[in-house]
């Protein structure tokens, strides 16, 4: 029988990235509009059918790296960041352009071009299920 440190939900999802491909996740998300930490994580789980969101431990420390290479830039609006690319970060996208690309290639073998809500929807009963599971054993 499974115990909750048997199997954890999150281990299954641990490898979404290589080291430092996040930051050209961040950018290329930035890329079409400003927004603050936990919107970023939200687009990011929305675009992968809620099958991986970036823990807020990943996402704000990478954040702050970019913003100290100048990357992005932030300003506080209602108690918020707000983060927004800049010129030096568009820069730095198009130069890596293959990194990119290759990032977000892997992003659709793992997990799909088009999962959308049907499977954002499976996703969450399936964590709520084995969730349960862990809690009755």
């Amino acid at each position: 029988m499974w115990s909750r440190r048997e199997f954890r939900f999150d281990q299954f999802r641990r490898q979404m990235f290589e080291r430092g491909d996040l930051k050209y996740v961040i950018l290329e998300q930035l890329k079409d509009k400003p927004a603050h930490g936990y919107e970023l994580i939200k687009a990011l789980e929305a675009r992968l059918g809620g099958f991986y969101a970036p823990s807020p431990g990943a996402v704000y420390p990478t954040l702050q790296m970019l913003e100290d290479m100048g990357y992005v830039s932030s300003v506080s609006q209602d108690g918020r960041k707000v983060y927004s690319i800049t010129d030096a970060g568009r820069a730095f996208m198009n130069e890596r352009q293959p990194q990119v690309d290759e990032v977000f290639n892997r992003m659709k073998e793992r997990w799909g071009a088009e999962w959308g809500p049907q499977a954002h929807r499976v996703m969450h009963d399936l964590r709520n299920d084995l969730r349960d599971l862990g809690r009755s054993v």
